[in-house]
């Protein structure tokens, strides 16, 4: 299993475009934007409803109206949008259950954005999240580092502005661009930053990153095209050394190991990231293609053994340019959805095992590709399977995955009434004993009101994509109000 085949949160948290109903009809009706206007968020129409138009020349040219009463209507209906907030206030504790058992998380968060427009082609929005966990400021289990990382930070979310322009839709800001199609899996979602620090734990709402982007997206019946332009990119924040999830598998040379302070790419032209997606839909089929080329949001991290009576052994997280080539498809087939994903990726370099290798790394080229089905056809149930692969070209014996890294997932989700719901969600590895549970309880339990209580089980040898976290099992509680 590659760093890439991350597992996270059920549903992608927003979608880049209208998509078509390659979904069961549930789904469907309630995601597919019924016009332009939809597509970003506005909830009025744009022509006014015939009470509201007038009804005499008089009327027409404010005759009926105080002048400066008829100006300002005026102003306010052609101008301006009602502005829309909406956001969450939320508490996340952690227990590790292994020993020595610990409190791993205490975080309160507060999200906020707001919606609005200037007219009926160009809106905006605004959001920012606080994010303060106790744990870190009243335990000393952690390093100081780590403290200093995750007690109190505050994050930009999206920022953007929306420009309407015949079949052209424009956004400029910072925004999420989701290309990934698969429940859970980040095979395709090639271009978005993630927070890995609590591991893919949290929902991708939390776990995304947004890019400083500009975007442009063109619509024509059932085909879409969409180019991107990162100027200012994000990366992933996989914390500090010594976290409970910190986002890297050492493999042991000695005692004496020594992280540098990661080595963020430098804002030129050169390190811009860029890409083009076409989508259509074709006699139920939904098929996109993508080719995106970045630096890498996912660190790779280079080695230099310092000689000595004890060697010392140093890394430093930098990022590469790499090529990524995809496509993914969807299909609804009556009692179940078909969905499937491949990508390319060029120019990725893995860790080796062994000392003669100078940076202690390896460039490999990887095809990933996954497939799953979606069964809704039972009552208030759902189930999810899937299948994927990673296969390393020209594979260097030196690496830890083998040449085929196999594994599957399955997702049972059943719904009790209109108050409670439970999921389990397992992955594993078909190479090795590596896996991870999630079994979950959720009960809505007032308006707005959610509380949810589950257990995060990992296991596997200590270089597995989960069994790194062996030690990291845990029980938590999610209490959430919505508004």
């Amino acid at each position: 299993m590659s760093r890439d085949a991350l597992f996270g949160a059920d549903e992608p948290a927003a979608k880049p475009a209208a998509k078509p109903a390659a979904k069961p009809a549930s789904d469907a009706a309630s995601e597919l934007p019924v016009s332009r206007d939809a597509l970003f968020g506005a909830d009025e129409p744009v022509s006014a409803p015939a009470s509201d138009l007038p009804v005499s020349r008089d009327a027409l040219f404010g005759a009926d109206v105080p002048p400066d009463e008829t100006t300002a209507t005026a102003i306010a209906q052609s101008s301006s949008r009602p502005v829309r907030y909406r956001g969450f206030l939320e508490n996340v504790m952690a227990y590790t259950t292994p020993s020595p058992s610990h409190w791993s998380q205490a975080m309160f968060r507060a999200d906020l954005s707001a919606q609005g427009g200037f007219s009926s082609s160009v809106k905006w929005k605004l959001g920012a999240r606080v994010d303060f966990d106790s744990v870190y400021a009243v335990s000393d289990f952690y390093p100081q580092a780590v403290n200093d990382n995750q007690t109190l930070n505050f994050l930009l979310r999206e920022n953007y502005l929306d420009i309407g322009a015949g079949d052209w839709d424009f956004r400029l800001g910072r925004q999420q661009i989701v290309w990934g199609e698969m429940v859970g899996l980040l095979f395709g979602d090639v271009v978005s930053a993630k927070d890995m620090r609590h591991f893919v734990l949290p929902e991708f709402d939390i776990l995304r990153i947004p890019q400083w982007a500009a975007r442009a997206e063109y619509f024509k019946g059932d085909f879409h095209a969409e180019m991107i332009w990162i100027p200012y990119a994000s990366y992933d924040n996989i914390g500090k050394p010594g976290a409970q999830f910190y986002d890297y598998t050492i493999i042991p040379y000695g005692e004496n190991t020594v992280f540098l302070s990661e080595k963020i790419p430098t804002r030129n032209l050169s390190n811009t990231n860029y890409g083009l997606r076409l989508s259509v839909l074709q006699d139920g089929w939904d098929v996109a293609a993508f080719a995106y080329s970045s630096m890498s949001v996912a660190p790779t991290f280079y080695r230099e053994i310092v000689a000595g009576p004890q060697p010392t052994v140093v890394y430093q997280a930098r990022h590469e340019r790499i090529d990524q080539y995809g496509s993914t498809v969807a299909k609804d087939l009556g009692s179940m959805v078909l969905k499937g994903e491949a990508v390319y990726t060029r120019g990725q370099k893995y860790e080796v095992a062994n000392l003669s290798t100078p940076d202690g790394l390896v460039e490999q080229n990887t095809l990933t590709w996954v497939v799953g089905l979606d069964f809704s056809q039972f009552t208030d149930t759902r189930i999810n399977v899937q299948l994927f692969q990673n296969h390393f070209f020209d594979h260097n014996p030196d690496i830890v995955p083998a040449t085929n890294e196999n594994g599957y997932s399955l997702l049972v989700n059943r719904k009790f009434g209109d108050r409670f719901e439970a999921q389990a969600l397992y992955i594993a590895s078909f190479n090795r004993n590596d896996w991870m549970l999630r079994p979950r309880v959720s009960w809505n339990f007032e308006k707005n009101w959610d509380l949810a209580v589950g257990v995060d089980i990992f296991d596997g040898p200590r270089l597995g994509f989960f069994g790194r976290y062996d030690d990291s099992d845990r029980v938590y509680s999610e209490l959430r109000y919505s508004f």
